[in-house]
């Protein structure tokens, strides 16, 4: 399985046909966004590539955390929330995570768990996780 972590990809070519971008968007087809512009000037073609996780999952992963925190149903959070800056310790962050596994029905390796430190964090790699999780059991 190949990854791809890219702020931006550029391919240099003055004239693609309709199909050839019909290819590409079908071999692609397990992104969650994929949009194509064109520019006057530099005469590229741009590709954006998106892989955030369900706003379902966020919006999960956010009732999780204020569970855990006790926090009140008048503190904003956003995907962009930090553990930290909602007063969560390590031990508070072990036992979000530890509730994200029961809830998810997942297993989050410790190294990818010390790389959490918001909710958007949590809910991509909960997604990622979960999507693993059907080839893992079919093997």
């Amino acid at each position: 399985m190949a990854s791809l972590s890219t702020t931006s990809l550029s391919f240099k070519a003055p004239s693609i046909q309709s199909t050839r971008i019909y290819q590409v968007l079908h071999k692609a087809s397990s992104f969650k966004s994929i949009s194509f512009g064109r520019f006057q000037s530099s005469k590229r073609l741009r590709l954006q590539i998106s892989c955030a996780a369900k706003p379902e999952t966020v919006q999960k992963v956010g009732d999780i955390v204020r569970e855990q925190l006790a926090l009140s149903t008048d503190t904003a959070l956003t995907a962009e929330s930090k553990f930290s800056a909602l007063g969560a310790d390590s031990l508070d962050t072990v036992e979000i995570v530890m509730a994200l596994e029961e809830k998810f029905d997942i297993s989050v390796e410790e190294t990818d768990a010390q790389n959490i430190t918001t909710i958007q964090e949590a809910a991509d790699l909960i997604e990622d996780l979960v999507q693993k999780k059907p080839a893992a059991q079919g093997s």
